[in-house]
């Protein structure tokens, strides 16, 4: 298989995907009152970091599609932010991840290399803003990452071990992604061909 930008971001859906559904396992383990609680980092508890990593996702996602199907930009992207916290409990918040997590990798998968540069166009406060596809995107994965990790060094301080996170590239670890990637409908033929 050609090593590709396009194939790049589609890999790193996958893997944005793969690290969402091991940690949101993992995350929907704890108590309630473990979920929630105030703690150390950039957002004060795990409930916050991951309704914030969702939240984001269904903006730039929403942007993405709507540059990629040549829709009108959406102008009203605090619906996205309102509440600041949709969801109460990690249940339901793995479910809607995973909605986020399947649009992302269907957008990536379908991306060609000349729509790497197109527009898209991002309401922001101050009014509307382009950014390119390849620039979009790569600000959602690192987004994602940076805030993952901030849940994941979250969750080592309560009774739930944290999962590993870090070895969907290699190739020898194709035995530990592989009944998690059936789980969410993909397979290591399907991700590297």
């Amino acid at each position: 298989m050609s090593a590709t930008l396009t194939r790049h971001f589609a890999t790193m859906a996958y893997n944005n995907a793969w690290a969402n559904h091991r940690l949101l396992i993992a995350c929907c383990k704890l108590s309630q009152a473990d979920f929630g609680a105030q703690r150390m980092s950039f957002f004060p508890s795990i409930k916050a970091t991951l309704n914030h990593n969702l939240t984001v996702d269904w903006y730039y996602i929403d942007a993405l599609e709507r540059a990629l199907h040549r829709r009108e930009p959406n102008r009203e992207p605090d619906r996205f932010f309102e509440p600041e916290e949709p969801f109460a409990n990690c249940t339901a918040l793995a479910s809607a991840q995973r909605g986020a997590d399947r649009r992302l990798v269907e957008a990536c998968t379908m991306l060609t290399e000349d729509q790497l540069n197109w527009g898209v166009p991002v309401m922001r406060r101050a009014g509307l803003q382009t950014e390119s596809v390849t620039r979009l995107l790569a600000h959602l994965f690192q987004h994602q990452i940076h805030h993952r990790g901030q849940a994941h060094a979250m969750l080592a301080g309560t009774p739930v071990k944290p999962p590993q996170l870090d070895e969907f590239f290699c190739a020898n670890e194709a035995q530990l992604r592989a009944a998690e990637l059936a789980e969410l409908g993909y397979s290591e033929e399907l991700i590297w061909g």
